[in-house]
């Protein structure tokens, strides 16, 4: 027994009692695990250490970067690692800032799992169009893809709960202009995660109470089997093509 404000208290009984209370729900059915974005800084952290990386391991960023004849030829892993890679400073705070503003409200209204899902699919999203529709001879990285899929889930968050949605729409547009305005940027990779991004988060938002879990599960799972059957297909077809002439390394 310890002596408390209210008199003596069992500490065991206590800490039983503590494990019968359920976790309070984000607004969408995650579970709230504290204020602070804990994934979003912790993605901010994985890619500003892979960018020290890349400049003190100048090889790194070409066995990181997408490369569709390397993807074909084996390393599918560049799917995943293209979105941790950045070309120069700007790229990597232009997209750890957009990722700061937007990150937050997303993993608190969403809850940590179901973030860390809408921000990978989207990344991977974008990533699936750049091999789909990107030259062969273009090496592409970058958090783009997954940043403009916060994008496009912070709209269908505003439209969700009601609230203006000009901000975020003015985001969005100037940012597409600047995709197809500035040469060597990917719209492939853009367009990809703002799609996915968009999709997922209407998924996750607009599910029913009753079967939300059950949704939110089976669209994840779903999309990331069209996903890889996208990949399996374009690699088919890249290596009927081309076949020796693919580089692996």
């Amino acid at each position: 027994m310890r002596s408390a404000s209210v008199g003596h208290q069992c500490v065991d009984c206590v800490a039983a009692a503590a494990h019968t209370v359920r976790a309070p729900k984000t607004t969408f059915g995650g579970v709230q695990r504290g204020a602070t974005p804990v994934l979003t800084y912790l993605l901010i952290a994985v890619n500003v250490v892979v960018f020290v990386l890349q400049a003190v391991s100048p090889g790194l960023q070409v066995k990181l970067a997408l490369w569709p004849p390397m993807v074909a030829g084996g390393d599918t892993y560049r799917l995943v690692t293209s979105a941790f890679i950045h070309y120069g400073l700007l790229h990597l705070l232009f997209n750890m800032g957009a990722l700061y503003v937007v990150g937050p409200p997303l993993e608190r209204h969403l809850g940590r799992l179901r973030f860390g899902a809408l921000y990978a699919l989207s990344a991977l999203g974008g990533s699936v169009l750049v091999y789909l529709f990107s030259p062969l001879s273009a090496a592409t990285g970058g958090a783009s893809g997954a940043v403009f899929g916060l994008f496009g889930a912070t709209f269908v968050l505003a439209k969700r709960l009601n609230l203006d949605v000009r901000g975020v729409v003015t985001l969005i547009v100037i940012n597409l202009a600047m995709t197809f305005a500035i040469p060597g940027i990917s719209w492939q990779g853009h367009i990809g995660g703002l799609v996915t991004g968009g999709l997922i988060a209407a998924v996750y938002m607009y599910a029913p109470r009753a079967q939300r879990n059950l949704i939110h599960a089976g669209a994840t799972i779903g999309l990331l089997a069209v996903f890889v059957a996208l990949i399996a297909w374009r690699t088919t077809s890249l290596v009927a093509q081309y076949g020796p002439m693919l580089t692996h390394r």
